[in-house]
């Protein structure tokens, strides 16, 4: 991984010296490098999302017949069928519930990258707080920022077609009928 983080940094260096003063400087890179963080995240979720919309969907439709299938037993007072068929719906929800944490976790991966690059340039940087007795380093200013521009990019996202679409596609998923 280090000749990948020495290619980058040659690059991202350059958004924590564009002003000469080095507290803004490290919140300009800082921001820079969340947001880039950010994007390649959410370009992560929206590429897995599409290699695995039709398995999840599947599943999502078979633990959704197989719900209704035990509310019928339960409802004919068959408890054998009832619980078969639960057991079938709770193992169909446990693959789409593991597959979608499994693509939240997809959003992340670049963060850890991000921070292995300021380990290496950071390290020992100590931002003290005001009006507080302490300081962050560069773990705690990152995440700070990141969570920050999380929260801004979201009011942002649906006004971009790409995520717009993403988002129709999610709903409609979660909406299409039990086959």
């Amino acid at each position: 991984m280090q000749p990948l983080i020495q290619f980058i940094d040659q690059y991202l260096i350059m958004f924590y010296r564009l002003t000469g003063n080095a507290e803004v400087d490290f919140v300009i890179g800082t921001l820079v490098l969340a947001c880039i963080s950010l994007l390649i995240g959410e370009f992560t979720v929206l590429i897995a999302f599409r290699f695995t919309r039709n398995h999840i969907g599947e599943k999502t439709a078979e633990a959704e017949k197989y719900q209704n299938l035990s509310m019928d037993a339960l409802k004919a007072g068959n408890k054998e069928a009832y619980l078969a068929t639960n057991k079938l719906a709770k193992d169909a929800f446990g693959h789409t519930f593991f597959q979608q944490v499994a693509l939240s976790s997809a959003f992340l991966w670049p963060v850890f990258f991000a921070l292995a690059w300021m380990q290496d340039r950071f390290l020992e940087v100590e931002i003290p707080l005001p009006l507080l007795p302490f300081s962050l380093g560069f773990i705690g200013v990152f995440i700070i920022i990141y969570v920050a521009t999380y929260i801004l990019f979201r009011q942002v996202k649906r006004r971009i077609s790409v995520f717009r679409l993403h988002q129709r596609n999610s709903v409609t998923l979660q909406q299409e009928p039990v086959k």
